[in-house]
């Protein structure tokens, strides 16, 4: 895949102001979609990672450890102590593969399963909070996956 050319701006001084920085504005909405989730997910007992987790598992239960990291972007080193506390909650099981006693499969408990509708109600809360539309959230959503993936494809 060929490099994009780079625009560049009038002046190094133009390009180093925090305001024009796409990463600043993305960590900085992450970081406000952080403080509008919480006040739900306090309320089920869980952190924003946690939720994560769970929207995988919430989508097809019972998976590799491995494989719930590839699709939130988290190694190993991130997910075990994330995952050990999902399971001293009750909410999660972790469990050595038969197959292959190197993985770990981890599925739900009934806890984890019954705070699925809960959570549905702080991720409404912040579809309000949106104030966009679900095409407009839909569409935006999408062109920060291909922002992303144009990204890592820049690194490989």
């Amino acid at each position: 895949m060929a490099k994009p050319q780079m625009h560049e701006p009038d002046t190094l001084d133009d390009t180093l102001t925090l305001d024009r920085q796409l990463c600043f504005a993305a960590y900085s909405v992450s970081q406000a979609f952080n403080r509008v989730y919480k006040p739900g997910l306090d309320q089920i007992g869980l952190t924003y990672p946690q939720y994560l987790v769970l929207l995988v598992l919430w989508e097809q239960d019972d998976q590799m450890m491995k494989h719930i990291g590839e699709q939130l972007h988290l190694d190993s080193g991130t997910l075990t102590p994330l995952l050990k506390r999902l399971e001293a909650a009750g909410i999660v099981r972790r469990q050595r593969d038969p197959e292959d006693e190197r993985q770990v499969r981890i599925s739900l408990t009934p806890k984890g399963h019954g705070l699925k509708e809960q959570a549905a109600k702080a991720r409404h809360n912040v579809a309000c909070a949106s104030g966009r539309s679900a095409q407009e959230i839909q569409a935006l959503r999408d062109e920060l996956m291909h922002l992303r993936d144009s990204l890592n494809s820049f690194l490989e």
